[in-house]
């Protein structure tokens, strides 16, 4: 693992995806990242799908240690705040005003340590009519803008993973990380907050500015049209991508891989505005010709013309694919007690340096001896001196 945070202790107090996955973030990064859980349960994302190492769990807790605290008890307290004393970052997601409730709160725990980087995560934001509203992922998606692009008119449902929770981490450790570096200039801490509505307004950036320079309120194929995304189903019934924009040399390539020479000088074709225009002409001319051949086929074809594209891959697929495999994106690690764990690396080398090495996720209270032990044996000794 490349180290550029070593050194740095992270206390998490997180729970579910967004806490938790700026945390491994962090972990990611070499920090030290020591997650606090209530005793008997932990982080209720452990028992998802039954026991408390459920594969929601795994996803966001590698590269950490795990100990178990109730803030609410005298004793636990003093034991968290002896390790606050030291710590350089805190991280929370509870509603607001949960924090001050379980005696962590960020004006108690600045007095003890005034270099402490403390973060904040929340659904909605700390103050304003909706801060006391619970927020999930497709709440959030929903109420930036974000959700709306991507559900299909045709068959309204919600898609795909739980991106407003990840995104929101990434947020905040990119937040934690600006406030370290300021603080290795004034050596005081500060206190950042992001909420998954503020995230995800964001990341929805694009659409925003289409709506306020252009007047533009861009919909699910909007995106798409303008890039010329396809997806194609080949004749043994899987699928792949093209992404095929505006250089002609593409469009050429293209029409070379289906052996149609002629296709795009079809005046409703011929040209980006026209593709655009009539993209749904487009895709039911395209369609019969890709279900014509196989997947692999279609690659070695489109391949050789320099056309954009990949297969669409399910996640079975994807990291057993040959470039995949070469960067090593997929690694391993073995749990003492709960066996291998495979995931995916960190993707930023550092130096041509891969972070190929993981710890596997905690299981719950696995380092109360390895953490808390220490502290005890130390008040204990001070406690006789």
């Amino acid at each position: 693992m490349i180290k550029v945070l070593n050194g740095i202790r992270v206390l998490e107090q997180g729970t579910f995806i967004t806490g938790p996955a700026a945390g491994m973030l962090l972990g990611d990064l070499g920090a030290d990242v020591v997650k606090i859980e209530q005793p008997g349960a932990g982080d209720p994302f452990r028992a998802f799908k039954g026991g408390l190492y459920s594969p929601h769990f795994q996803t966001y807790n590698r590269n950490k240690r795990s100990i178990t605290l109730n803030t609410k008890d005298a004793e636990d307290l003093a034991a968290f705040d002896e390790l606050i004393s030291t710590a350089d970052v805190y991280i929370q997601n509870f509603r607001p005003g949960a924090a001050e409730r379980l005696n962590v709160g960020e004006e108690r725990l600045r007095k003890i340590n005034p270099r402490l980087i403390y973060c904040s995560i929340s659904g909605f934001g700390p103050t304003g009519p909706a801060a006391g509203r619970p927020a999930y992922d497709s709440v959030a998606q929903a109420a930036s803008g974000f959700l709306g692009l991507l559900i299909n008119p045709e068959n309204p449902r919600v898609v795909g993973p739980a991106l407003a929770d990840s995104i929101t981490g990434f947020y905040a450790a990119y937040g934690v990380l600006g406030a370290l570096h300021e603080r290795n200039r004034t050596g005081v801490g500060r206190k950042v907050e992001v909420s998954m509505l503020e995230a995800m307004s964001h990341f929805n950036l694009d659409a925003f500015t289409h709506y306020y320079s252009a007047g533009e309120v861009m919909g699910p194929y909007s995106r798409p049209s303008v890039s010329q995304s396809y997806v194609m189903k080949c004749a043994d019934g899987k699928w792949l991508a093209l992404h095929m924009s505006s250089p002609e040399k593409f469009w050429q390539g293209l029409a070379n891989a289906m052996e149609q020479s002629t296709l795009f000088q079809d005046p409703r074709f011929s040209d980006r505005s026209g593709r655009i225009a009539n993209q749904e002409a487009l895709i039911d001319i395209l369609g019969p010709i890709f279900a014509g051949r196989t997947r692999a086929e279609w690659c070695r074809r489109l391949e050789a013309e320099d056309v954009p594209h990949a297969p669409m891959y399910d996640t079975s697929e994807a990291l057993e694919d040959p470039q995949a495999r070469h960067l090593e994106i997929l690694v391993s690690s073995t749990h003492k007690t709960m066996g291998e764990f495979r995931t995916v690396r960190p993707p930023v080398s550092f130096d041509g340096q891969r972070s190929t090495e993981v710890v596997p996720p905690p299981v719950l209270g696995e380092h109360n001896d390895e953490v808390l032990g220490a502290l005890r044996a130390r008040s204990g000794q001070a406690k006789k001196g």
